[in-house]
């Protein structure tokens, strides 16, 4: 009895240490290698800024200014409610402490200046497609923005999501952490477009369909499904029907420039917030997202539940 006591504890200690080395971010997420960057281009850092949607979910809500990066916004989920950080110039409440290194590791690793992971409602999954000085950029317009005070409460999750650490082992299982690289045997505009879609554009993090872990199902990727956050329905982007398949390219430019359909319509929700952001993009570059999305195969979503009678 004794000998199966110890050797219990001895799998009980292994366990253990096994969790702690495959949950540690320095082995699931161990960064890019920063190195020496040119100077900063702000007015790039500026265009990510929107394509990235950055003022979307950091701005303080209920104030116009969408430049004032205080935070605060709540985030639904099935796992709880995630409350959007302040990341303005702020040196106390926001990242103004930060060094450039720390930003390029949060956004294409998701892990803090402290060590600890951040949790995937925070879309480094797609942001980690950016190579270091695009991040560089990014870092370099928030610091020209004005400085906020306040902090956001903690995130209101329960056990076992509320366990921090346990986020090494969804990334062990679900986090690339692959930079984009450019398709060879593809044009430069559909590279381009390739790369503002998936990601500071981040688009299939809401498109897209997810497991019971709140990973995307990569095989229903773009299909729609879904709001993340519980409120509707999300549409399939691919050339399925129902989706853009019967939409030419021009018409997609255009949804992102001004939110209109073909149809005369106008996007309404979350979109329109996206709309707001891709607007500030150059035409080029939305001609060049939208020539990525026309070469997307189609793929079948999740079924859409059925209203109820009457309803």
């Amino acid at each position: 009895m004794r000998r199966l006591l110890i050797t219990l504890l001895v799998f009980i200690a292994l366990g253990v240490a096994g969790f702690f080395v495959f949950t540690d971010p320095r082995v699931v997420s161990p960064g890019a290698a920063v190195g020496t960057l040119p100077a900063p281009d702000i007015e790039n850092g500026k265009l990510l800024f929107a394509a990235g949607g950055c003022a979307s979910c950091h701005a303080t809500p209920g104030q116009d200014d969408k430049t004032r990066l205080g935070g605060g916004l709540v985030l639904d989920s099935p796992f709880g409610k995630f409350h959007v950080p302040n990341i303005s110039p702020h040196t106390r409440d926001g990242i103004g402490n930060w060094g450039t290194a720390d930003f390029i590791q949060a956004m294409t690793a998701g892990v803090s200046p402290s060590g600890q992971h951040y949790y995937p409602a925070f879309p480094y999954t797609s942001y980690r497609l950016m190579p270091p000085k695009a991040v560089a950029d990014l870092l370099a317009y928030i610091r020209t923005l004005p400085s906020v005070e306040g902090r956001a409460p903690g995130h209101e999750l329960g056990f076992p999501y509320n366990i921090r650490r346990a986020v090494g082992g969804w990334k062990l299982l679900f986090f690339d952490g692959t930079p984009f690289k450019a398709d060879p045997s593809k044009s430069e505009e559909w590279n381009r477009g390739a790369y503002l879609v998936n990601g500071p554009g981040h688009c299939a993090e809401c498109h897209s369909s997810r497991n019971q872990f709140g990973a995307i199902v990569q095989a229903m990727r773009f299909a729609g499904g879904p709001d993340p956050e519980g409120k509707g329905w999300v549409p399939n982007i691919t050339q399925a029907e129902g989706g853009l398949g019967k939409w030419s390219k021009s018409e997609i430019a255009e949804l992102l420039k001004s939110g209109f359909t073909p149809s005369f319509d106008s996007v309404g929700g979350t979109m329109s917030a996206v709309v707001r952001n891709m607007a500030q993009l150059s035409d080029a570059d939305r001609l060049a997202m939208a020539e990525y999305l026309k070469s997307l195969p189609a793929v079948q979503g999740p079924p859409r539940p059925q209203k109820a009678a009457g309803g």
